[in-house]
């Protein structure tokens, strides 16, 4: 392999990493708070993709920054996300986590359905945000718009680390996991800091649909459910419930995932698999995870 093929299959899979973060970022603040697998996250990501397939020609036409469509997918999938909360989560959250999983696994292809209904099956093209040409450094060709698209995860990972270390908000959200009754003591309102979460972890979704069409311009509405899947694992393998150990997940499935189609296409999906296999029978915690032992 020369070094040229390496460094932009590196690239790449940096990019494809940092969507599986961000979306495993959902499933671990969730999870983090609730002790709930919202198997219903990745279709945030159609949702957020859909939103931009029709708010991008609607910008473009009212003479407005095609690139203020993403802010309105964020509000779409956060509103979407807190209405899953409210009407689907809420009523079961004391029901056990066998009810609050087989509800999320309901919803998502409730979702996915409701999707297929309102905007068929077909797949449709996404209009890209941003297209920048390919530049050429060293006799290496590299995208640029994969190389934004990295930018933006990266910066969108920095400031959620900052938000959660570094505000009362998110020490609160540190709090509530830790001890909910302790937390409602202090005044800490905890159904609004689980909702509050349910956004912002759909937001994210929203800001990866914007990454994966700005590379794959197209969506379905089923596109949701594999890369949610994928995003699962990389949460589990960095740690589920420890956000930098959702980062880290996301990053190394994306580069197994460019890297093992390199040299063996058809074993990608295995691979990645196994992984999840792996860790769970090696580290079950996740790489960042700590072994916590149940309280009597």
């Amino acid at each position: 392999m020369t070094f040229s093929l390496f460094f932009q299959n590196l690239i790449n899979g940096l990019s494809q990493g940092a969507i599986y973060a961000l979306i495993a970022l959902g499933y671990t603040m969730v999870y983090g708070i609730i002790r709930m697998i919202n198997f219903a996250h990745g279709d945030f990501i159609m949702i957020g993709a859909y939103t931009l397939f029709y708010t991008i020609p609607l910008m473009a036409n009212a003479g407005m920054p095609v690139w203020m469509a993403v802010f309105f997918a964020v509000a779409v999938c956060s509103a979407v996300g807190v209405l899953v909360e409210t009407i689907a989560y809420k009523p079961v959250r004391k029901a056990g986590s066998l009810s609050a999983l087989i509800t999320a696994m309901a919803m998502s292809i409730f979702l996915e359905n409701l999707a297929m209904v309102l905007f068929g099956a077909k797949p449709h093209n996404v209009q890209k945000i941003f297209s920048f040409p390919n530049i050429k450094i060293m006799g290496i060709t590299l995208s640029v718009n994969v190389l934004l698209s990295i930018a933006i995860g990266l910066v969108m990972m920095v400031g959620l680390q900052f938000f959660i270390k570094k505000t009362k908000m998110g020490k609160a959200m540190r709090a509530v996991p830790q001890d909910k009754d302790a937390s409602v003591l202090v005044g800490i309102n905890v159904n609004r800091i689980i909702t509050i979460t349910f956004g912002i972890g759909s937001g994210l979704a929203a800001v990866a649909a914007l990454m994966y069409c700005a590379n794959y311009p197209r969506v379905t509405n089923d596109m949701g459910s594999m890369m949610g899947l994928k995003a699962f694992i990389a949460a589990v393998l960095g740690g589920i419930g420890v956000i930098p150990g959702a980062m880290l997940g996301g990053i190394i499935i994306g580069l197994v995932e460019i890297f093992v189609k390199l040299f063996a296409p058809g074993w990608y999906e295995a691979v990645t698999y196994s992984l999840l296999i792996v860790i769970l029978l090696v580290k079950p915690s996740g790489i960042l995870g700590k072994n916590v032992g149940e309280k009597v």
